[in-house]
């Protein structure tokens, strides 16, 4: 069955990425799926990524593999060296990637803190355990000017997390980029919250945990990273930051429910940390490749 793939304008282009988008529908023009490609900059020009839905009724009948072609080809054109995509385990994703000659890259463990369970005596313990040469400080949307310039360069911290064989690049951050992307979170009408753990020799970033908000105080909030840099790790700052995060989260929104994190399964260190603060496993979702 052939369908008529239509090119969208899609206004969603960042700062440092921008997005084509198309539209699958059937003969009497009802949409059946779409498909949307990101396009990287900033150390991943190499890179796209592929978010793709069909309708479930609309499965099986080529929709899919059309709408992939079509993507496909928008990547080579814009000279990239891969797609990345993600599917949940066990999804009709997690077959139609590896059927159309994707590869599993990664795998990602999700879990999830209810609020409603947090021990907070436990969590100022974690949090009140001295870290002698560091001190904590945190922030509301974007990065105060004062630290922006070592925020910055904090985030190289990132570079080195377990990515298994994702060609994934490496992020080059300034500081137009970090503010640009906490403005990003604003304008959706989400709220951004930043801890970081200050070297008290120098007033340099040594890590930082971020964490966004629903707008309304409600449902789940999300972390988006946790990052130590090399020289400062052994110091068990990931875990004092992530546990101010929390109690941060638990004391301003009573409203939340919950708060959500994704971790690389070999990323054994960030799981442990998870796992002593009272995640719980939620679902797996397996990172594909496609080589070009």
């Amino acid at each position: 069955m052939s369908f008529r793939i239509t090119p969208l304008t899609d206004p969603a282009h960042g700062a440092h990425s921008r997005r084509l988008a198309w539209l699958a529908s059937d003969a009497d023009s009802i949409p059946v799926g779409t498909a949307f490609l990101r396009l990287f900059d900033g150390g991943q020009e190499h890179l796209a990524e592929l978010t793709l839905h069909v309708h479930p009724v609309e499965r099986r009948k080529g929709v899919g593999s059309q709408l992939l072609d079509t993507a496909v080809a928008a990547a080579r054109g814009n000279a990239r060296r891969c797609v990345s995509a993600q599917a949940q385990a066990g999804s009709p994703g997690d077959h139609f990637l590896p059927a159309h000659g994707f590869r599993k890259v990664l795998t990602l463990r999700f879990a999830r803190l209810p609020l409603a369970d947090v021990d907070v005596s436990a969590l100022a313990e974690v949090i009140e355990r001295p870290h002698p040469g560091y001190r904590l400080a945190s922030w509301q949307g974007t990065v105060p000017d004062a630290l922006a310039q070592t925020f910055a360069a904090s985030r190289r911290a990132m570079d080195d997390m377990p990515m298994d064989d994702t060609d994934y690049g490496t992020v080059a951050w300034d500081v137009d980029r970090v503010r640009a992307a906490a403005k990003a979170v604003e304008q959706r009408g989400d709220q951004l919250h930043t801890v970081v753990a200050i070297d008290t020799c120098d007033g340099s970033i040594a890590g930082f945990t971020e964490l966004v908000v629903p707008g309304d105080g409600t449902g789940d909030g999300q972390h988006y990273g946790t990052g130590v840099l090399p020289e400062h790790r052994g110091h068990g700052l990931g875990l004092w930051m992530k546990a101010e995060s929390i109690r941060h989260a638990h004391g301003r929104y009573p409203g939340l429910g919950g708060l959500l994190t994704d971790t690389a399964d070999s990323n054994m260190h960030m799981r442990h940390i998870s796992d002593s603060l009272g995640y719980v496993p939620t679902h797996t979702t397996l990172q594909y490749q496609l080589d070009l």
